[in-house]
């Protein structure tokens, strides 16, 4: 990789771009359908937002990374600010133009997902709105996902008025279920823990932020876990006992979904909680940055835990496969 191309990846944080298709992923697995094409538009759109970010943030805390971390692209001399900020500001317009492809309300979500990377880099990193911010910005990202998928759904039995058949008065498509606002919600509170974690990482000292982490992760895992007591999509097809399935999925699927999710939740946990733990005992600098990097590694199997609650086994093995690309690339662009 030349060192235009590795500055670039570099700024970009391009290893951490495999944490991200999991979002909308999970967001159409809490549907009950399969991911279609614009399910796919939901993933570029997220890809381009997050991308987006990387560069915003790198530009507005180039004054500060001057002083503290001198080797980043910008300080560096590698990439100019307006280079970077024109990045951040053409990949964000291409984000937006990914989700108006998928419809009107992929459109708003992916909209409201864009102000807050832009507020959130801009205004709010350094308040204590910061780590509530990205823990919205992630909660969007999902349902991003949901929306688009939404909006190509096969039609299912039940006529909900959230995908296929509407009720009078309301478009299909333009109401999710409540699977999908409990995954986000899930995903968002994973990403507000590690973001107060991260606060600190620079500095250590603090064994507050590692504890209510470690807490969280704990209760985020038995959830994310847990079968939900309505089938996703909330407008499935009854089984014999009155349980809502998903539509389109094979039995055995079915099956199998809820024991995956369980152990793709005991992945989660063990992935943020151990290096949580180790900065709750020893919060130095060291032990905390490696906490962030385990909760920002988490999000694979959280988000495919996600899907595997939502009755996508296949999804959700999918998502776990991005883990070791991840890895590899992570080790790629790893500055020297």
């Amino acid at each position: 990789m030349g060192t235009g191309l590795g500055a670039w990846a570099e700024l970009l944080r391009v290893s951490a771009l495999f944490t991200v298709p999991g979002d909308a992923l999970a967001g159409a697995a809490a549907l009950g359908v399969r991911p279609n094409r614009s399910t796919a538009l939901a993933v570029g759109a997220s890809l381009c937002l997050y991308e987006a970010g990387m560069a915003l943030n790198d530009w507005a805390d180039r004054e500060e990374d001057a002083v503290d971390r001198p080797h980043r692209p910008i300080p560096s001399g590698r990439i100019s600010p307006p280079a970077a900020l024109a990045a951040a500001g053409a990949l964000t317009a291409v984000g937006l133009g990914l989700a108006a492809r998928a419809g009107r309300p992929s459109l708003a979500v992916g909209t409201a997902l864009a102000a807050t990377v832009w507020s959130y880099d801009l205004r709010l990193k350094h308040t204590a709105a910061g780590p509530v911010a990205m823990g919205a910005a992630r909660a969007l990202d999902l349902l991003l996902g949901a929306t688009a998928t939404a909006g190509r759904a096969p039609a299912m039995a039940g006529g909900t008025g959230v995908v296929g058949t509407p009720r009078a008065g309301r478009a299909p498509g333009t109401a999710l279920p409540s699977a999908a606002l409990r995954s986000a919600a899930l995903l968002g509170a994973h990403t507000l823990a590690v973001t107060t974690v991260s606060r600190r990482e620079a500095q250590g000292g603090s064994t507050a932020a590692p504890l209510a982490a470690l807490a969280a992760t704990g209760v985020l895992g038995a959830l994310a876990g847990r079968r939900p007591e309505s089938g996703p999509g909330e407008g499935g097809g009854r089984s014999g006992s009155g349980d809502r399935e998903p539509v389109g999925r094979s039995v055995t699927a079915r099956r199998t979904a809820p024991l995956l999710a369980g152990a793709l939740a005991a992945v989660y946990a063990g992935t943020a909680g151990r290096p949580l733990l180790h900065a709750a005992l020893n919060p130095s600098p060291p032990l905390t940055q490696r906490a962030v990097g385990g909760g920002i590694r988490a999000m694979i199997p959280l988000q495919a835990a996600l899907a595997a609650r939502g009755g996508a086994a296949g999804v959700a093995l999918g998502v776990m496969g991005l883990v070791p690309l991840a890895r590899t690339l992570a080790r790629k662009v790893s500055p020297t």
